[in-house]
């Protein structure tokens, strides 16, 4: 697979899975105001994965469309990070997963505003202004429920070191990233994994949570590994297409 193709849907993917996740909790979010958020940023993110997913269609020759990529391929075949196909057992735990992602998805789409690739940069400059809402929201929670009851503590802090682990995934680069750093698509991640390590540092820090001793860290997604769950997920996701090809409505 061209590098390009591989980046865009590393991207979309991303963005498609959690926004599954998010949509999840549609109608089940504590309180009506969370739950009005969590489907609007799910819907940020699908709009986001479309636009991903046309730039590799293009690059491709428009051999797919963008459904075929969301719903016509395999678990193998699907490049996110493990992180964001994680469930969410409580509200911590989604809290905690958007926070991480986003923490990571504001740095890297704010470097690829200076893209030398058009397509790359236009759809980083529309996207990061619907991310900078996003890591506002849930950094804002993380403080409040990190530093608010004891009860909210500790399910933040089991939240955090539950998914901790999987940040490896979101952090790490390979050769198809490096071709395409050379040509300037690609930012030099060492800018990206710093602004990271700031934030959620200082994030954690004043929400009194403590993050994890390192130890066995969960990676391969980018390179579609996944876990027992992604599995569950698009065939929940996938389950219309697959019964009803071509459907139309």
């Amino acid at each position: 697979m061209e590098p390009f193709v591989t980046f865009c849907l590393r991207m979309g993917d991303n963005a498609l899975i959690l926004g599954q996740r998010t949509a999840e909790w549609c109608g089940h979010a504590p309180i009506l105001e969370e739950d009005i958020a969590f489907a609007n940023m799910g819907l940020d993110l699908i709009g986001q994965t479309r636009l991903w997913y046309a730039l590799a269609c293009a690059a491709e020759g428009d051999t797919r469309t963008p459904d075929d990529l969301a719903f016509l391929r395999g678990e193998r075949e699907f490049l996110n990070t493990q992180l964001v196909e994680q469930p969410s057992p409580d509200f911590g735990h989604a809290l905690m997963r958007q926070y991480l992602f986003d923490a990571w998805h504001l740095p890297m789409l704010d470097a690829l505003t200076a893209s030398t690739h058009e397509g790359v940069r236009d759809l980083a400059q529309k996207s990061v202004k619907e991310v900078r809402y996003h890591i506002e929201r849930s950094r804002d929670l993380i403080l409040r429920l990190g530093d608010g009851t004891p009860e909210s503590h500790a399910r933040m802090q089991a939240a955090l070191e539950a998914l901790w682990p999987f940040t490896t995934d979101l952090l790490e680069t390979d050769a198809a990233d490096d071709a395409l750093r050379a040509d300037g698509t690609l930012p030099d991640p060492d800018p990206v994994r710093a602004a990271f390590a700031a934030e959620t540092a200082a994030t954690f820090a004043r929400a009194t949570l403590t993050l994890p001793e390192p130890r066995l860290t969960r990676r391969g997604g980018r390179q579609g590994l996944h876990s027992e769950h992604m599995g569950y997920l698009l065939a929940e996701m996938q389950s219309l297409p697959r019964s009803h090809p071509g459907a139309s409505w």
